[in-house]
């Protein structure tokens, strides 16, 4: 794992430990970091995060889980996908997944138009699972 970035010189906490990086700001202003990793399992953003991929994100299995006003910009080619969105968060989300599980509150917003998937599932917390068997196109 590669960290692109001088943020002890901008008040933030990068540390790493067991296979988990967790990086914490304490500015007011938004930090930029750039990370390389040979194997990513999952992604959790908290507060006002911004999560974007360069490229296209390879995983065989990847689950994200946004929180707060957290925001997930993935271009992905993945097996299987989950995307767990809480509060107001946001997901742009392109590429192609075999299968695909959204799980959302009403006040978050996934933008799936570039995604293709062979199967997708999508729940509204609360609500009936939306299930779609059919390739997007």
């Amino acid at each position: 794992m590669k960290v692109y970035n001088r943020y002890y010189a901008e008040s933030a906490l990068v540390q790493s430990q067991k296979g988990v990086l967790r990086i914490s700001s304490y500015k007011a202003e938004k930090l930029e970091v750039w990370v390389t990793v040979k194997e990513l399992a999952s992604i959790t953003a908290y507060d006002n995060a911004d999560v974007k991929s360069f490229g296209k994100l390879s995983a065989i299995e990847l689950d994200v889980k946004l929180y707060n006003n957290a925001s997930a910009n993935l271009n992905l080619d993945a097996c299987n996908a989950r995307v767990t969105m809480n509060d107001k968060t946001r997901a742009n989300l392109s590429g192609s997944v075999t299968d695909y599980n959204v799980t959302r509150s009403v006040a978050s917003s996934v933008n799936r138009t570039d995604l293709i998937a062979e199967h997708s599932t999508e729940l509204l917390n609360g609500a009936k699972p939306k299930t779609d068997e059919y390739a997007g196109l």
